[in-house]
């Protein structure tokens, strides 16, 4: 939508008009509040499962889940190798032990051949993350699940309204995870939410995220639904070890009014990525990530493998700083493979469990898909909220790889 002056308005929606409703409201906290029950509900029927459980965050979605399904202190957890921290960091503060399997070389995700190979006595859930939008191969880590007792939690944080062989991405796995933080399809700055099936899961999540009320339930986060009876002074409150993961009735509103539009949203970063795809064609040195013929893309970003060192003599970095001196922006390397973080390498984690981690240590060579394609991938913006401008850096691209093949 563009103003009176053809400028791009930011907020295009319901935003600032939810906003104001929430304003005037006699209550601003989730505990009473409406704006997370209308959330929660209009998601759920959005993505076409039974319980959604708004959170503050897309990390403690993650933390919440794999506590839901039993992850406890000791047990494993195994996650692909090239992804953010956060799904190490969830799993840490589950005080259980990550375990990294590699990924496919084409699609960048977790492959499941390497976590059948991975999976022990010890292991209790997977972590099956959609790396910029694209499902990684579900059906056989299903399987793998199903024979071994694991629960699947998938990462969505870059996921919105995808599918794998026709189903919708974050109904296959027994729990999924979805952030709104800033840069998502989805954004209020930063929130999460959780969709389940499974009714102990939701409502075992919703205590762990609300200070662990005895009376939150799958479906219900206000925990004040019955002043006489809450503020009885012989009414005992807590049956669970929780922590404060709710997500404030403004963040809800915002996300709700965007939820409201979200295949306009996602639409939109298909389009952006096409540009790029288009942009990149022209040359043999940018190869995209592969898109199986059984999924849809719903392009958090568009990634491209860099094998320009290797076929034109042009560094990885010499090629970035050539596009943003012509004009290019939103242009990233990839996150480093977790298990070389400093906090990693230097053990830093071992102090919050000694019990526990003493004995874990991870090093260079562990994932080598990953390590090799952590180095050369390129991450060129998605979120563009203009077509046009998308256009022009998509161009700035077209132009360089012309300006290179022709020096």
């Amino acid at each position: 939508m563009e103003d009176k002056n053809n400028r791009m308005t930011k907020y295009p929606g319901n935003e600032l008009k939810y906003l104001q409703k929430v304003l005037s409201a006699e209550s601003w906290s989730a505990t009473g509040g409406s704006w997370n029950n209308i959330l929660e509900r209009e998601f759920a029927k959005k993505l076409g499962v039974k319980y959604a459980v708004a959170m503050n965050s897309g990390t403690a979605t993650l933390h919440a889940a794999l506590e839901a399904v039993g992850v406890g202190p000791g047990d494993e957890v195994i996650s692909p190798a090239f992804t953010v921290f956060m799904d190490t960091s969830a799993t840490l503060h589950a005080n259980a032990v990550p375990v990294y399997a590699d990924i496919d070389p084409a699609t960048w995700n977790i492959d499941p051949k390497d976590v059948a190979r991975k999976i022990t006595p010890k292991t209790k859930a997977i972590i099956a993350v959609s790396i910029y939008g694209l499902a990684p191969d579900l059906d056989p880590i299903m399987e793998l699940a199903s024979k071994n007792g694991l629960a699947v939690i998938e990462d969505n944080a870059q996921s919105m309204l995808n599918t794998y062989k026709g189903r919708m991405v974050g109904t296959i796995g027994h729990m999924a995870s979805y952030s709104f933080e800033n840069t998502k399809h989805l954004s209020c700055g930063e929130g999460g939410m959780i969709i389940t099936d499974n009714e102990a899961y939701a409502e075992t999540a919703r205590k762990i995220g609300g200070h662990g009320f005895k009376n939150l339930r799958a479906e219900e986060g206000r925990i004040r639904l019955n002043q006489e009876v809450f503020q009885n002074p012989h009414y005992k409150r807590h049956d669970t070890l929780g922590w404060n993961y709710r997500l404030s009735e403004f963040n809800a509103a915002i996300v709700l009014a965007q939820l409201e539009r979200v295949e306009e949203l996602v639409k939109m970063r298909q389009e952006v990525a096409r540009l790029f795809l288009e942009a990149a064609s022209s040359c043999d040195y940018l190869i995209p990530q592969h898109v199986p013929a059984e999924s849809t893309h719903s392009y958090f970003t568009f990634g491209a493998l860099y094998d320009g060192l290797e076929r034109i003599g042009v560094s990885w970095e010499e090629f970035r700083r050539m596009y943003v001196e012509m004009g290019g922006d939103g242009f990233y390397g990839a996150w480093s493979v977790p298990y070389l973080e400093p906090i990693m390498v230097e053990r830093k984690y071992v102090k919050r469990c000694p019990d526990i981690y003493r004995d874990i240590k991870y090093g260079e060579g562990l994932c080598p898909v990953a390590e090799d394609v952590q180095l050369k991938v390129m991450q060129f913006k998605a979120n563009y909220r203009s077509l046009e401008l998308a256009k022009q850096k998509a161009s700035v691209l077209e132009r360089l790889i012309v300006k290179l093949k022709n020096r």
